[in-house]
């Protein structure tokens, strides 16, 4: 068994599922892959099922009944993760908004520099994205700068959905204590790792909006994020988070 893995949530993935996870596969670190399926009617599933016998060992699908939420999705695939021992856990998109290339700089940046979350960052060095309309670019990068200013953390893109996470960020945040469960589930994990004393470090990466396929924001998932901050900070003030354990 490799010790990383790759969780994506899919819904409606039929145009890059197969395509990403081959990519995946050809890079020359290995990774497995963990596909959660929200139902999707285009049969996103019944693809990756296919290519589960070409990829024994290596590719895995956990298929639940209508879309439940990207947050949902992750925490399923983080337990399941977990369960497997695997040491380091990936969080990315199916539809190559996400350069599989640079899972690699992420893994690094955990396994060799020291972080205990990487994250791919289109704000670090910049503004890195391609193809989006200057409204949707504006929108974010001024929502990154809001949770920025908010939570206290000092990270450029914070509302971002491409990490790595090693096993022991996961294993000591309380999963189930994870309320959000769209836009701002990025922005609850990086601050809850966070105030739990884990190293966050961004890696700048290049977000090409999606190809092929269909967008899944809307406005709803910004309101969520931007009234969510307020939540979390409001309730850093009163709850304890579990720390970092420190290797004497």
């Amino acid at each position: 068994m490799n010790n990383s893995i790759i969780i994506i949530p899919t819904y409606n993935e039929k145009e890059n599922i197969e395509k990403i996870i081959r990519k995946v596969f050809s890079l020359s670190k290995s990774f497995d892959i963990l596909i959660i399926d929200d139902g999707s009617p285009d049969g996103t599933a019944v693809i990756v099922k296919n290519l589960q016998t070409e990829f024994p060992k290596r590719l895995f699908i956990i298929e639940r009944e209508g879309k439940l939420g990207l947050g949902t999705a992750y925490i399923a695939g983080f337990k399941w993760a977990l369960q497997q021992s695997y040491s380091y856990i990936f969080e990315m998109d199916a539809d190559f908004s996400h350069n599989p290339d640079d899972l690699i700089r992420l893994y690094n940046a955990c396994a060799e520099d020291g972080a205990d979350v990487a994250i791919g960052s289109r704000y670090v060095s910049g503004v890195n994205v391609v193809n989006w309309p200057m409204s949707r670019v504006l929108l974010s990068y001024f929502a990154s700068k809001y949770v920025q200013l908010i939570s206290g953390m000092k990270i450029h893109d914070t509302t971002a959905g491409f990490k790595c996470y090693r096993r022991e960020v996961l294993e000591t945040i309380d999963l189930d204590n994870i309320r959000f469960k769209g836009y701002a589930f990025q922005i609850e994990m990086k601050y809850t790792a966070y105030k739990s004393g884990f190293i966050l470090k961004e890696v700048p990466i290049i977000f090409i909006n999606r190809i092929e396929g269909t967008s899944k924001m809307n406005g709803g998932i910004f309101n969520e994020a931007f009234f969510g901050v307020i939540q979390l900070k409001a309730k850093s003030f009163l709850h304890k988070y579990p720390q970092k354990k420190i290797n004497p």
